[in-house]
């Protein structure tokens, strides 16, 4: 991604010892087949995904036939062949624009279960899912047939696979603020389908503290608060600084320009604050004009990553599965590490402390079976 960039970097961050270990690691890796089996295998959660970014080029031409529409392309093939974007902002208007076959509940029902489906096929025991209300309510579809069709197919998912679920309605950032907040109180009679609030789209100019007012509603009704801060862009530390100091949320969606910055890094260390790291699409960030590996920072800061999809339809469907596979790959991970990150993600599951053990109690007997206690 070409963004704007600011960076405020310390000179010990550049010190060899930030990024040194990636080589012996490396030295010592196991054979790729044998780490693909590993990550298959592993438990897993996944913390950020939006169902609308899982909305795969065949699901959207069987709903635009079901729903009476006619798509711009001779075939999937083509569809997929027009997912080219070089930055967030059109990223977005193809993510956006894919929205429309969504017109029905039965068709937020059809795409909750692929994706459950799909993250139960790779081990995914357990997810938290964002959803962009404001995109389907302005177009006029109801709010209950949204959270109503999720809401079924998480139940229908853990009924028939097994695999457990919630849902985070995220604000969209660069509508007004009053639009959030009229789909926040549209929502909020539907609490006992959410779990929490999120903040997603474009971040230029529409920084945290815009929604600090949805975030104080969302907290009084028993929801936890998360926010994206996007790599790289405009006014990027302010933000992270916004979100994990003013607004104190629960976690941090993407956020690896933090690396830029030790004071917040000791921040979010002592607040003990989660960031759910996509790497397909936000994995590397610069540091005093050289690359850097946001996981590989991120581990060797002591910060808590998790490792996550973001939008897998428009990424090369690329699942939790092969993100994780990539991402071993390019930040030298070992087992351990990859059993660290998912200690990580259950740790972090707004659940409650019997639930989380019984999945961390999943985790550890696969790190004995493995050797990578």
């Amino acid at each position: 991604m070409n963004l704007s960039r600011r960076t405020l970097v310390q000179a010990a961050l550049c010190a060899p010892a930030f990024y040194g270990s990636g080589a012996a690691r490396a030295l010592a890796a196991p054979p790729a087949q044998d780490m693909a089996a590993f990550i298959a295998a592993m438990p897993k959660a996944e913390y950020h995904v939006h169902l609308e970014g899982t909305l795969e080029a065949e699901m959207k031409f069987a709903l635009a036939q079901r729903n009476g529409l006619k798509l711009p392309y001779a075939d999937v093939a083509a569809m997929k062949r027009s997912y080219v974007y070089h930055d967030l902002p059109s990223f977005l208007a193809i993510y956006y624009d894919g929205m429309n076959v969504l017109l029905k509940e039965q068709d937020f029902y059809d795409l909750a279960y692929a994706y459950l489906a799909k993250a139960h096929s790779q081990n995914v025991l357990y997810a938290e899912m964002f959803f962009d209300p404001q995109q389907h309510i302005d177009r006029g579809i109801p709010v209950e047939a949204v959270i109503g069709g999720i809401t079924r197919a998480r139940a229908d998912a853990q009924a028939k696979l097994g695999i457990e679920s919630q849902l985070i309605l995220c604000f969209m950032r660069d509508l007004t603020a009053d639009n959030a907040m009229k789909a926040l109180d549209a929502a909020l009679p539907y609490r006992d389908s959410l779990v929490g609030v999120g903040l997603d789209s474009d971040e230029k100019d529409n920084p945290p503290g815009k929604f600090a007012a949805h975030f104080a509603k969302a907290r009084a009704a028993g929801l936890h608060v998360t926010a994206h801060c996007d790599v790289n862009q405009k006014d990027t530390l302010d933000h992270i600084r916004e979100a994990l100091v003013d607004l104190a949320v629960d976690r941090i969606d993407h956020g690896g320009n933090i690396l830029q910055s030790p004071e917040l890094m000791a921040i979010a260390r002592k607040r003990d604050v989660t960031f759910t790291v996509c790497p397909t699409f936000s994995g590397q960030i610069m540091v005093a004009g050289k690359p850097v590996d946001v996981v590989r920072g991120m581990l060797d800061q002591g910060l808590k990553v998790t490792i996550n999809s973001d939008d897998p339809a428009y990424m090369g469907s690329e699942y939790v599965n092969e993100v994780l596979v990539k991402a071993q790959a390019r930040s030298n991970l070992t087992k351990a590490e990859l059993v660290r990150i998912e200690r990580n993600a259950f740790d972090t599951a707004w659940i409650a402390p019997e639930r989380r053990a019984r999945f961390q109690a999943r985790l550890g007997d696969f790190a004995r079976e493995w050797g990578a206690a």
